[in-house]
């Protein structure tokens, strides 16, 4: 069970943006498309992320002039990535220590895919729900 599997239903395609984007074009992005955080990909390398929290951090930091900064002033850095081997428990085990709720998936220096915790938790508990059931159905026609 590795993170591959997930992205193998989830898709690959991720909303990103660049160190050099103004923090209210990151922040308008976060609203259209209803989500949390984004990777930073500089010359196609995940360099940070951002996310709701770097923008909550700054405000209460900047007041309103938070937002005539760039993405690279307030995104958190280094991101933390996994890769598509990564099995899903390590993935969660990961997110637990560091107290964070996305992982960039990296193949290569390339980012291929952005999982959640979510993401991670969905998987788990479907696969044990179904290794459930093949349980009960083995020890009725047992």
């Amino acid at each position: 069970m590795t993170v591959a599997a997930i992205l193998q239903g989830k898709g690959h395609e991720v909303v990103q943006v660049r160190s050099t984007d103004s923090l209210l074009s990151a922040v308008e992005l976060l609203a259209e498309k209803r989500i949390g955080c984004v990777p930073v990909v500089d010359d196609g390398r995940v360099v940070g992320i951002f996310s709701e929290r770097d923008l909550v951090y700054r405000l209460a930091q900047d007041g309103p002039s938070a937002l005539d900064h760039m993405v690279g002033d307030v995104m958190t850095k280094p991101a933390i990535t996994i890769d598509e081997d990564t099995p899903v428990i390590h993935g969660l085990s990961l997110m637990t220590k560091r107290r964070i709720r996305h992982l960039p998936v990296v193949v290569d220096s390339k980012l291929v895919g952005l999982v959640s915790i979510g993401d991670l938790v969905k998987y788990r508990v479907d696969r044990i729900e179904s290794e459930a059931a093949a349980l009960r159905d083995y020890i009725q026609t047992a």
